[in-house]
């Protein structure tokens, strides 16, 4: 072989080797990373940092927002908002720098109003990020496609309405051309799916309530009064997971006190399950492992683990099992292997079980304590639980405890945490923090 075609073909090799990993990237693209579960694929993320130590950079994000990080490239997206709710905003953030590399005006909201303003923010739901696009949803008050490189708006919706009482936090999801989101207010509840190119209504599926749903006065044992049933426990702040079970594609929506299964093509109910106890407020995101779905039933504090094969109400036929012992509320588990962990929102008790059986393995205390509300990370055989005191523990994903740092940040931590090569990308109340070795 001569030198010239020597050159070409290894030059020919080295491009396309470097094409293949493009294409096999991992980027954390939407709320809870590349398949909804909470897991990356990265091998060298830092177990310790602190505001001096293994921090990269960190950056100021105006105003108020709790919608998780997502990135795409080297860019990283997040969603904010004037406290008062009258301006909402999407931002970017370079990678290697932190800076701001688009700060941009979504939508002016004229008379923003929920009833409790102390709980979540007008920028509670995570975006989705692609090649070239930005999907931002903030509820009631409107959704959107941006292009990523000049931030203008593609299209927008604003035209789809529910009363969400205490603020918006479902985040959308992207399937094929399909944008799926959920409105589960106190007033109405439904499922849609928007063509993602267009913004245009593929379908439109009314969430159905089963007769077996026991009102709010027979759950508490006395009279609502203003907050009746349909006021309190059909609202919900949960995001849909694409799952596809022995060849059947499903769209696991969580709801207020029904989660339910739909053809992601049509809208059609699949199956439903029915929460246990006081099912309202679900926020957690549905994961598909084991062959099972797995996801809690909001402020009853409930886990399930159900068999998606089912048709109509499978409460009582494919719930494999179920657990309320010390189940979280607002964060979401995550499944290695077949073990499940969890961490309570408050006490930060971290609990491992059998995810084929809801045993329970182990329990014990997060490294650094404090509240949760953010879903735990799972890298390279360790797992990060961010707490709203600022810390970030890291433990052993195995059968024993072992804890492996308490890492102590100037943050209140409620976003959950995103990846980015070798970084982890975390969001406090006011900052973004890149944290790599």
């Amino acid at each position: 072989m001569n030198r010239v075609v020597q050159h070409f073909t290894l030059s020919l090799c080295l491009a396309v080797s470097s094409a293949v990993a493009f294409a096999e990237e991992e980027y954390w693209n939407q709320y809870r990373g590349p398949n909804g579960d909470g897991i990356s694929s990265a091998q060298n993320l830092p177990v310790e940092f602190s505001e001096t130590h293994n921090l990269r950079w960190k950056t100021a994000i105006h105003d108020l927002g709790w919608s998780s990080p997502v990135v795409w490239e080297n860019r990283i997206w997040v969603t904010t908002a004037r406290e008062d709710g009258m301006e909402l905003f999407a931002v970017c953030v370079d990678l290697e720098s932190g800076e701001i590399v688009h700060d941009i005006k979504v939508f002016d909201v004229s008379n923003p109003k929920e009833i409790w303003s102390n709980q979540n923010t007008y920028a509670d739901p995570t975006p989705v990020v692609e090649e070239g696009r930005l999907y931002v949803h903030y509820g009631k008050y409107g959704t959107a496609c941006l292009d990523t490189e000049t931030g203008e708006k593609l299209w927008e919706r604003r035209d789809l309405h529910c009363d969400h009482m205490i603020r918006p936090a479902s985040s959308p999801i992207v399937d094929g051309d399909s944008l799926f989101l959920n409105y589960d207010g106190s007033d109405i509840q439904f499922a849609v799916a928007l063509d993602k190119n267009t913004g245009e209504t593929l379908w439109k599926q009314d969430r159905v309530v089963p007769p077996t749903v026991p009102s709010r006065e027979e759950k508490l044992g006395k009279v609502a009064g203003a907050l009746d049933k349909a006021a309190d426990h059909r609202k919900a702040f949960g995001t849909s997971t694409i799952i596809v079970h022995e060849g059947r594609r499903q769209l696991i929506s969580p709801a207020g006190e029904v989660t339910y299964s739909y053809d992601p093509k049509t809208g059609e109910e699949l199956w439903h399950v029915v929460h246990e106890g006081v099912g309202k407020d679900s926020a957690s995101r549905p994961i598909y492992a084991n062959g099972l779905v797995y996801f809690t039933e909001g402020a009853s504090n409930y886990l399930v683990a159900v068999r998606p094969s089912g048709s109509g109400g499978v409460t009582d036929t494919h719930v494999v099992w179920g657990t309320g012992d010390r189940a979280p509320y607002m964060s979401s588990p995550v499944v290695v292997g077949d073990l499940l962990f969890m961490v309570a929102d408050k006490g930060a008790s971290i609990t491992c079980l059998d995810a084929n059986t809801g045993e329970r393995i182990w329990r014990d205390r997060a490294p650094g304590g404090g509240t949760h509300w953010a879903s735990p990370l799972y890298a390279d055989g360790k797992i990060y639980f961010a707490s709203k005191k600022g810390t970030v523990s890291v433990i052993s994903a195995a059968r024993e405890f072992k804890a492996l740092a308490e890492n102590e940040l100037d943050a209140e931590f409620i976003a959950s945490p995103a990846v980015a090569g070798d970084a982890i990308i975390l969001r406090s109340e006011t900052h973004l923090y890149c944290v790599a070795k």
